[in-house]
């Protein structure tokens, strides 16, 4: 069984009822909306997809949606493409014209306000570099270090730059409000700079009664990594998302960042996601790059919860395949984990709730006990959550009565999230989860399992029991 989940972005080439379907039986766990592009009809229909085909497969898949965020453009041009000379120079505004190759306007009109002589711009994903020679008023005149062809409405980054754009914009608040309208497990904030970025999201969430919908907060320039503590502290889970990332920091320092960053969200027993380009190939071609197949396994050695397709599934040529890919290095990876060693990793001296306590505890006797599975009924996923910190090499099957999470659990490594039945009793709690285990097919007559739950029954956050059970003859 697979223990890292897979994100897979959902597209041209995926959309259809049919392909989404395939995409499911080859290990997508979490289906990305791309709020970059497209448009209402569009996403509603990918995700009455989605929804058709779990219900048709029986299968759980949570759907991530990912805002456009507050991002600089480029103008429009008068004659596309342009071509910008290497040493010549180009002046930046903030007025609306059409551009030439001597004016180009860009979207945010503070940038004249934030930049300096000596200051980096790049543009389309770092392809064309600029240096800023003189701010004048709304101009930005700049000498060409890194010459090329530009289209109209590409993306800007300043590297090193604080910007001062709005953490949520219009759009995103809409696309925002749209998700909550379609039920969508969690949102994935693009931009993310600094703590309030975040709290500004949710407190949208809860003005319309969404404070369950799950905040995964996207680090893409060095602001969010300078501020990387304060930001996870609110989130609900980090995105490593290398592409923007790649272009605002230099490429070199981006794997020490990935590496930090599931650190961090592992210790806090937060879902951390490492995105952008990790099968780019497979868009085009049927099978990996050496490169790419280790970029895949060494992001779960680094302790990635779960890893992420884009294009590859979006528009690619091979998007079921590029899941099979993926799912295939993965378990291959996590058969040479030392889990004894993440497990001592992982442990703390002192624990601060009883839940932590009990998952500690569940995750030492299955690793002890060689135990086939950990068994936990749940309400809301945490007890879960926090038994996946550990890493045990056995599975954990999630146990609970609610659907929503279930599919919040689709983000959480190693874990199966299972439907139960609602119980009255200790022992009908017992019961059912060694029913759901059994249902899994994790699990079969005479295995060991170490469960885990909680009285008073229903009540979220109460897990106080251990149990190590044999599943009897006729479970």
């Amino acid at each position: 069984m697979r223990k890292t989940k897979i994100v897979c972005t959902i597209g041209p080439s995926s959309e259809s009822l049919e392909n989404t379907k395939k995409l499911i039986m080859a290990g997508m766990n979490v289906a990305r909306l791309n709020f970059s592009h497209g448009d209402f009809d569009e996403h509603g229909g990918r995700i009455i997809a989605i929804r058709q085909a779990c219900e048709e497969l029986n299968k759980t898949v949570a759907i991530l949606l990912d805002t456009k965020g507050p991002e600089i453009r480029t103008g429009k041009l008068e004659v596309e493409p342009i071509e910008l000379v290497q040493d010549e120079y180009i002046t930046l505004t903030t007025e609306e014209i059409l551009g030439t190759k001597e004016r180009l306007s860009i979207t945010y009109t503070d940038l004249p306000n934030d930049v300096e002589p000596g200051s980096t711009i790049l543009i389309d994903d770092g392809l064309i570099g600029l240096t800023v020679v003189e701010v004048q008023g709304t101009e930005i005149k700049c000498r060409i270090v890194n010459g090329g062809s530009i289209k109209s409405k590409k993306g800007v980054n300043v590297p090193g730059v604080a910007i001062s754009l709005p953490g949520i914009t219009e759009k995103d608040a809409n696309d925002i409000v749209f998700g909550i309208e379609q039920g969508v497990d969690f949102i994935a904030a693009s931009f993310v700079r600094k703590a309030s970025d975040v709290l500004e999201i949710r407190e949208l969430l809860e003005k319309h009664n969404a404070g369950h919908i799950q905040i995964i907060s996207k680090i893409e320039n060095q602001q969010g990594v300078d501020n990387l503590d304060e930001i996870l502290e609110v989130s609900d889970g980090l995105m490593v998302a290398r592409g923007d990332l790649g272009v605002e920091i230099p490429a070199e320092e981006v794997p020490l960042v990935q590496k930090r960053m599931i650190q961090k969200c592992n210790v806090a027993g937060k879902p951390v996601i490492t995105a952008t380009q990790m099968l780019d190939s497979m868009q085009r071609n049927p099978r990996p790059t050496r490169a790419e197949a280790s970029d895949v396994a060494n992001a779960i050695f680094d302790g990635t919860d779960a890893i992420m397709l884009s294009g590859e599934t979006a528009a690619g040529k091979y998007p079921v395949e590029s899941v099979l890919t993926m799912s295939r290095i993965a378990e291959k990876a996590e058969s040479a984990l030392p889990y004894q060693e993440l497990y001592l990793k992982q442990r703390v001296a002192q624990q601060t709730t009883v839940t932590e306590a009990i998952s500690q505890s569940v995750a030492l006797q299955a690793q002890d006990l060689n135990a086939k599975a950990i068994i936990t009924s749940t309400e809301s996923g945490h007890t879960a959550r926090m038994i996946s910190k550990y890493r045990p090499e056995s599975p954990i099957i999630a146990v609970t009565t609610e659907d929503r999470t279930s599919r919040r659990l689709a983000l959480a490594w190693g874990v199966t999230p299972v439907k139960g039945r609602l119980v009255d009793s200790t022992d009908a709690l017992f019961e059912n989860a060694i029913e759901g285990g059994v249902k899994s097919g994790l699990v079969k007559e005479g295995d060991l399992v170490v469960i885990t739950a909680g009285v008073p029954l229903g009540r979220s956050g109460s897990t106080n029991l251990i149990k190590v059970s044999q599943i009897p003859n006729n479970a």
